[in-house]
């Protein structure tokens, strides 16, 4: 909201501060307390420890609050912050971490994350206090060399998603793997205008595991506007004009949980259920966008037309 009364530039640095800031006090608390969760087991250790990280998210939300002028949560459905849910989402930036776990009203977020970010201080050491999973990709080159790390991921996202009956949990996947850039797109040949191609096994593990608790799947999708391409040097340069989240609460029926590494049907349905969703998504961010250029050309006619 700042950005409306100060200056593009004072806007970014005081972002800037508050999200490096909340990065390091946070993060340097969630993993004192991950560390010490190891020595002392207990119940009231664990509740501090989401405490910290609760507090992260809220730090967050400042940051956006003050960053950009427009955010847009469009829940359709309900949601409760004692449920748990599993949420899909496309990815843009790595301020859709940021973005969704600013979201006040669902439970704690707990992210699928890339193995090489558990190194990075603060935000890989703090989501492994968190206990969330780290996808680690095996090439087939490195599995025919060495077939036991065929399957390690899935052991990592059981144990985790086991971790996460004891709190109100929000688990997060953003299905692509990575995220969407023009490059990306053409080198996979996506089918999709605005969308990589989907990975569905996270999702289908964390459903294998947690499928009976989940009150509903949260099919997400994040849109942003500014001044630039890049998404988070927008924010930080006080540039970002709109965040725009559009989540639809489905329900998750019994046909969606199965054994997806050993059953090959549904393995294949499974796969074409979330082409499917993907395919929608793809139409919905179509029709945005559409709509974005039309009003950019009729506020452009709009200046030539003025006296």
């Amino acid at each position: 909201m700042l950005k409306k009364f100060l200056p593009n530039w004072l806007t970014g640095v005081l972002v800037s501060i508050v999200l490096f800031a909340n990065v390091i006090i946070w993060g340097t608390i969630v993993l004192l307390f991950g560390v010490l969760k190891l020595i002392l087991p207990f119940k009231v250790v664990s509740d501090i420890l989401h405490a910290a990280y609760r507090g992260w998210c809220k730090g967050n939300r400042l940051a956006l609050w003050l960053g950009c002028p427009t955010i847009d949560i469009d829940i359709k459905g309900k949601v409760s912050t004692d449920g748990w849910y599993l949420l899909i989402s496309n990815h843009m930036s790595w301020l859709d971490i940021v973005v969704l776990s600013a979201i006040d009203v669902l439970p704690a977020p707990k992210f699928f994350l890339k193995d090489e970010l558990k190194y990075v201080p603060f935000i890989g050491t703090g989501a492994w206090a968190m206990g969330m999973p780290f996808m680690k990709r095996v090439s087939k080159a490195q599995l025919a060399k060495n077939p036991k790390l065929k399957g390690l991921d899935v052991e990592r996202t059981k144990r985790s998603c086991r971790d996460f009956r004891n709190h109100p949990t929000t688990i997060i996947n953003f299905v692509e793997g990575t995220r969407f850039t023009c490059q990306k797109h053409k080198k996979q040949n996506s089918p999709f205008t605005y969308l990589l191609k989907p990975k569905a096994g996270g999702i289908a593990f964390a459903l294998e595991v947690l499928g009976e608790q989940f009150d509903a799947l949260l099919n997400t999708s994040i849109i942003y506007q500014g001044e630039g391409d890049h998404i988070c040097r927008n924010l930080m340069r006080g540039r970002l004009n709109v965040i725009k989240v559009e989540m639809h609460v489905q329900a998750i029926n019994a046909e969606m949980i199965g054994d997806y590494q050993h059953d090959r049907a549904f393995r294949t349905a499974f796969q074409q259920h979330i082409n499917e969703l993907w395919l929608q998504k793809d139409a919905q961010l179509l029709t945005y966008h559409q709509a974005q250029q039309a009003e950019y050309l009729a506020n452009i006619n709009k200046e030539v037309e003025a006296p």
